[in-house]
């Protein structure tokens, strides 16, 4: 795997960095700091690497346990340190699944086994942050019926 980073000038501090694959990130700092507010903060693009990187892993492993999953969502709320490194120390990761007759317990062992075994992006944060969980199940079935 492979990432270049390139600085977009001396006006500011915006950057753009192009992944192995192919894809571009823009990148920009806080006025603050220099920049100009223009892309998200590069721990912004940490933190939602992280939330796709989990959200990827809670869909494949529903769907390969053929639940009907048709929506995840997870919204992650993450505190940094006061001081440089500004690491995270607290990152909580609220998840919304979304399918007909999730049960329960297949949603959140599929949250549980993204943290401990497959989330290659949170097995990295945890090493400083503490990380907390929580899911909520909407029933499509059950949203269809009350229609």
């Amino acid at each position: 795997m492979e990432c270049t980073i390139n600085w977009m000038g001396a006006d500011g501090m915006s950057f753009v960095a192009e992944t192995g694959s192919g894809h571009m990130i823009n990148m920009d700092g806080a006025p603050d700091g220099g920049g100009r507010n223009l892309a998200p903060r590069p721990m912004e693009t940490v933190l939602a690497g992280t939330g796709g990187c989990t959200a990827y892993d809670v869909v494949l492993i529903l769907k390969r346990g053929r639940h009907a999953v048709t929506g995840c969502s997870v919204k992650l709320q993450a505190e940094r340190a006061g001081t440089d490194p500004k690491v995270f120390t607290k990152i909580h990761f609220a998840f919304t699944v979304t399918g007909a007759n999730l049960p329960r317990a297949a949603v959140e062992r599929a949250v549980q086994l993204s943290h401990e075994k497959y989330c290659s992006a949170s097995a990295m944060l945890e090493k400083t942050a503490e990380m907390t969980f929580s899911v909520d199940i909407v029933d499509t079935q059950e949203a269809a019926a009350t229609a």
